[in-house]
């Protein structure tokens, strides 16, 4: 029987082309190194000429500064540790894997994935997991370490593609990134910018952290659907069978000791939720900030790591009492252990990456090149729809430069906030455009934290996977999540429906 080659659809060869294209660059680690050379290239270049900026928030003369020096040399070698050790993904990711591997270690892991696969109807587990990863931004980097490779795990086990799992995660995680159906750390952090740039025409106005949450409540669900219908459609039809040498997880029902140990660790993890919630709930519970009382900005947000790796640790070590396979500590640490020896290639590539990026800060080349993009937009004089819609591919294309939220809108804020409040519009709703436009090309952009581990995640499926895999897998989701959401958006404009609570599109009229 002859067999027909599949023919390719048009967007199908696209990304194919991206991908060689970007698997033609050299290996991530190098390419990150030959960037970081770069930039000590191009510094003494802007030196040169007079590239100097005025920040938009503080006044302040922003220029280049020159690394190809003798006190920029000097920087560079007394600083090479300390960029390293000081990368902030670098500790989430060690912290967060030692607890998981003790899970991992003890078998609590496959035996809850068993569990999830043999009781979750296979139409809903693309779903779900999109939908668990817009969720777990409230609790910071949870979505990136735990649930990324955890959905490429479940996807193998349920006979599918890992990387489609995989990519699924990753698009609600950082695709998905300011839609949530509760607060998180980035909705007072985002405020605070916004009053302070609001102040600039109206010394009064007040920019609540809960000033978007009606839009991105309903994003939530729009981000969930999209990411799903993407990855049935296209991810999946794509990538095809899974022929790598990664073996799924026996699928068979639990054992006696295995439900054991299950409860167990459930017995474990309740106790540890009272604890927290004992520590949350009272005005003046352990876990809150003890000078305030909030808990966004609280011991128990700051430290979610530490939990994590503490809910892990001890729900596995529960696990493993309970299903009889731990037998000593030694067992324990072995867990531990292994977990950190699928982190060679991750720490290789962020020693580069770190050093790319805080010379890339120290050079302030990111923040010459966002604030100049920033005045671009200022000076086309468009309003309405299309203003909103320039401005929200304004801050996905800055995104692609700058990988922090807080950041970008630090320097944007105070050119676009009081330019649109002079046109009517109030902070909250550019505030709204703003996070459009920096969550959709988080999955593309190089310059997100966490783009090396996502790297390393894909390579465990496929050896020779690099940054064009990822960035082609996840293109189609950027594609259809600014489409969407910007449909949504404007939706919401033509309806006049508030962004949240006391929170109108636009200004009063006087």
């Amino acid at each position: 029987m002859i067999e027909v080659e599949k023919k390719k659809s048009g967007v199908d060869k696209f990304l194919s082309v991206v991908e060689r294209i970007g698997n033609a660059l050299p290996h991530p680690a190098t390419l990150f190194a030959g960037f970081a050379l770069l930039v000590i290239i191009l510094s003494w270049i802007a030196s040169q000429f007079d590239m100097a900026v005025v920040h938009p928030g503080t006044g302040e003369t922003v220029t280049p500064v020159n690394l190809l020096s003798r006190d920029g040399l000097h920087r560079i070698l007394t600083q090479m540790v300390t960029n390293f050790t000081g990368f902030a993904p670098l500790g989430t990711v060690l912290v967060s894997l030692l607890g998981i591997g003790i899970a991992e270690g003890t078998g609590l892991i496959g035996a809850v994935l068993r569990l999830v696969v043999l009781s979750s109807p296979k139409r809903l587990l693309t779903f779900v997991i999109v939908f668990a990863g817009v969720i777990s931004n409230t609790a910071s980097e949870v979505g990136y370490v735990l649930l990324v490779p955890l959905a490429a795990v479940i996807f193998l086990a349920a006979g599918r593609h890992p990387l489609a799992g995989l990519a699924a995660a990753f698009a609600g995680v950082s695709g998905g990134y300011s839609a949530n159906l509760l607060l998180g750390t980035v909705d007072p952090l985002l405020a605070g910018l916004s009053t302070e740039a609001a102040k600039i025409i109206d010394p009064n106005y007040a920019v609540n952290p809960a000033a978007n949450y009606y839009f991105m409540f309903v994003s939530t669900f729009i981000i969930s659907a999209l990411g799903t219908w993407i990855t049935e459609k296209v991810v999946i039809p794509r990538l095809g069978e899974y022929e790598g040498d990664e073996k799924p997880q026996s699928i068979d029902r639990l054992s006696p000791q295995e439900k054991r140990g299950i409860l167990y660790a459930t017995i474990a993890v309740l106790l540890m939720v009272a604890f927290i919630l004992g520590g949350l709930i009272p005005e003046g519970g352990y876990l809150r900030d003890p000078k305030t009382g909030e808990i966004l900005h609280s011991p128990f947000m700051s430290g979610i790591v530490a939990f994590i790796f503490l809910l892990a640790g001890i729900a596995g070590v529960a696990y493993g009492i309970g299903a009889k396979t731990i037998r000593n500590d030694s067992d324990v640490m072995r867990g531990m252990a292994k977990s950190m020896e699928t982190l060679g290639s991750y720490i290789v590539l962020v020693f580069f990456a770190a050093q790319f990026v805080a010379y890339f800060n120290w050079t302030n080349l990111g923040l010459i090149l966002a604030i100049n993009g920033a005045g671009v937009l200022k000076t086309l004089g468009l309003s309405g729809i299309p203003l909103m819609i320039t401005f929200i591919m304004v801050a996905a294309t800055i995104n692609m430069i700058m990988g922090s939220a807080s950041a970008k809108w630090a320097i944007m804020a105070p050119v676009f906030i009081p330019m649109f409040m002079l046109l009517g519009y109030t902070p909250e709703f550019t505030q709204t455009a703003y996070r459009i436009g920096d969550s959709v090309t988080n999955i593309i952009s190089p310059m997100m934290s966490y783009f090396a581990l996502i790297v390393a995640f894909i390579q465990r499926y496929d050896k020779k996977a690099g940054i064009g895999t990822v960035i082609s897998t996840m293109l189609p989701y950027t594609v259809a999540f600014f489409i969407g959401w910007t449909i949504l958006f404007i939706i919401w404009i033509l309806l006049d429906l508030p962004l949240g609570p006391g929170a109108e599109m636009y200004m009063p009229k006087p």
